[in-house]
């Protein structure tokens, strides 16, 4: 235990002092070039923006965090899903994918409009919009690692009869463990991205600041509309700690599967 604190900190060190030399030099150039407020205001600034809208960024944070995770959890079942059906035939595959490479190209500000028309405004729409952007790293991954088999592992099976479905749970799925995971943590921080892009276009049903009924993406938006800018770097700050955050924890959660899943391989 006080080996890996002494690691976390090791690895923490790095970044936050990185972080603290940009605070230092960005307040130095606002007071040195005389940058007004609106353009760039200063950290002390900020961070006063931040305290005094507390209530209203936690809320937009709580709200702006569902959707992410609701996106994330949905591309990872929907994305699972897909990747099974496509190691499991290459005419399925061949037909497919390139409808899964459509998600990652298509620009999300053409959707957007559309998903707005179809499914309306909502929080319902900001899922969607999330699990579109998220999708895709989770399929690619997962597909790779049902499909990069041991070729004297898959003849092993073979000679003993194995089924399709025996294959699928008894081997392909095994070695998709660390794949998935990888892609788990590239579809978290683009499910954070989702819930703000989704955000922008779909926003929330009856947001406003009265009753504090928007995200972190609407709350960005309005903010910058009225050039309100330590309160929109508050509201970018707040996103970015989301992102980390989220990051962070499907970072752990998967590194705690991938320990139990080698310790349990190495005792069978």
């Amino acid at each position: 235990m006080k080996v890996l604190l002494k690691s976390l900190v090791r690895q923490a060190i790095p970044p936050i002092a990185m972080f603290g030399a940009i605070l230092v030099l960005w307040s130095i150039a606002v007071w040195a070039f005389g940058i007004r407020s609106f353009l760039l205001p200063s950290p002390i600034k900020v961070v006063d923006a931040a305290m005094s809208n507390l209530n209203e960024l936690t809320s937009a944070l709580m709200i702006t965090s569902a959707a992410a995770i609701c996106g994330f959890l949905a591309s990872m079942l929907l994305g699972v899903m897909i990747a099974f059906a496509f190691s499991q035939s290459s005419a399925i595959r061949n037909s497919c994918y390139p409808y899964a490479i459509f998600l990652q190209t298509v620009p999300m500000i053409a959707i957007a409009p559309l998903i707005n028309t179809w499914f309306g405004s909502g929080f319902h729409s900001v899922v969607l919009v999330s699990l579109i952007i998220s999708l895709f790293p989770v399929i690619t991954s997962t597909t790779k690692g049902l499909l990069s088999l041991d070729a004297s592992m898959l003849e092993l099976f073979q000679i003993h009869d194995a089924s399709r479905w025996q294959l699928l749970i008894k081997l392909r799925l095994p070695n998709a463990v660390p794949d998935i995971i990888a892609g788990a943590k590239t579809s978290s921080g683009l499910a954070v991205i989702g819930a703000i892009v989704g955000e922008f276009f779909t926003g929330y049903e009856n947001a406003g600041f009265e009753n504090q009924n928007f995200g972190l993406g609407y709350l960005i938006l309005l903010t910058s509309d009225q050039l309100k800018t330590d309160k929109l770097f508050a509201s970018v700050l707040a996103s970015t700690l989301l992102g980390i955050f989220i990051f962070a924890i499907v970072t752990g959660v998967g590194s705690a599967i991938q320990r139990r899943w080698y310790s349990h391989v190495s005792l069978g």
